[in-house]
């Protein structure tokens, strides 16, 4: 029944992997970027779908015109690799694309882009614009510029944060393998409704020379999915129709099944996108009233306050055990928030009089991990 509603979905995100793009010498396989375009292209003409790509592959096709077998270790020739193949690799998609009346358009990103606020929603208005017009987006990392994604090869992470920034129903990652499943079993999962320890577990390393991500990253964008109510499923994108027919309701690849409805836009920002500030730790009542009663959070529950933090920042709320559970905007600074720690309202509103508020962050505001 979960699959059954991705027929009528309307806006979906599509993650692409180095491994399935590229061919067997390391290049661009043009026969499946034509394919994959014949797909989405039959999925926004007749059926009227919004599809983002997000897709990996620029340092896999700079190794392969600069004739690198092996990935480089050292940042610069990465950097390098990345602003050689960047280019390639949106002609590919451009002249695909166009064989099927379409227009892509490139969007480079890095966490900075969509941590900050103002540059969240910027990318959000382009977006949201482009799909308006049936032009495809087409997300990358900013490889020769982002230190951070490189290193970790999160384009897997960076393709459910935009799946959260346009508000899709569901990201599909492409991937070299049918979906997921544990060690010493042969048949992939079809649906998983809790990433446990022992999924976790599970998780690979990245297999290939030309890409850094594997399961474990993968497994770590269903999580950000599955807890801002977005539907995922991990499938092989060599898969003969793997896009129309998933969208079809078809049982292909690892259904990962959201534990809640969709996050409204500022609380999808505030929980994975936005970076913290600071963090606020708080007793075991108050932990047990925001996550159970969802109650709003109060001075009285304060136990310490670490960092610098000003009225309207997001920050963490962590369990006197040091475990973050909650994000949310603050009220206070954290120079505040320190003079009426621990008090209750009577006593907080006497210390600060007219900067004062009753709740140190909202409950409308606030987020439960």
């Amino acid at each position: 029944m979960d699959r059954n509603r991705f027929i009528d979905a309307k806006r979906i995100v599509v993650k692409v992997g180095t491994s399935v793009l590229a061919s067997g010498d390391g290049g661009l396989d043009r026969k499946w970027f034509d394919d994959f375009s014949r797909q989405v292209g039959g999925l926004i003409k007749e059926r009227k779908k919004e599809i983002i790509i997000v897709s990996s592959g620029a340092i896999a096709a700079g190794m392969h015109l600069l004739g690198m077998k092996k990935r480089p270790r050292t940042l610069p020739e990465q950097q390098a690799c990345a602003a050689i193949g960047q280019g390639l690799l949106i002609n590919a998609y451009r002249d695909s694309f166009e064989k099927e009346g379409l227009c892509v358009a490139q969007i480079l990103l890095t966490r900075e882009d969509i941590r900050d606020r103002h540059r969240y929603l910027n990318a959000e208005n382009t977006l949201r614009t482009l799909l308006d017009k049936s032009i495809v987006p087409i997300i990358n990392e900013n490889d020769t510029v982002a230190i951070e994604e490189i290193k970790f090869g999160d384009n897997d992470t960076l393709s459910a944060l935009s799946a959260n920034l346009v508000g899709a129903e569901l990201l599909i990652i492409l991937t070299d393998v049918e979906g997921f499943r544990l060690p010493q079993k042969k048949e992939y999962l079809d649906i998983v409704k809790e990433i446990d320890f022992l999924i976790e577990k599970s998780a690979g390393l990245a297999s290939s020379e030309y890409s850094t991500g594997g399961m474990k990253t993968k497994l770590e964008a269903c999580k950000i999915c599955m807890s801002s109510g977005i539907y995922c499923v991990i499938a092989n994108g060599r898969r003969k129709n793997v896009l129309v027919d998933i969208l079809n309701g078809e049982r292909i690849g690892t259904l990962f099944v959201p534990k809640k409805a969709r996050l409204k836009a500022r609380k999808r920002w505030v929980a994975y996108n936005a970076r913290p500030r600071g963090r606020i730790i708080v007793d075991e009542g108050a932990r047990s009233a925001l996550v159970e009663k969802h109650s709003s959070l109060l001075a009285c529950g304060v136990k310490s306050v670490e960092g610098d933090f000003s009225y309207g920042d997001v920050v963490s709320i962590v369990s006197i055990e040091g475990v973050e559970f909650a994000r949310g905007l603050s009220n206070y600074s954290s120079t505040n928030l320190e003079k009426i720690k621990g008090k209750n309202t009577k006593e907080a509103e006497k210390i600060l009089k007219e900067n004062f508020y009753e709740e140190v962050v909202h409950r409308d505001n606030l987020v439960i991990l």
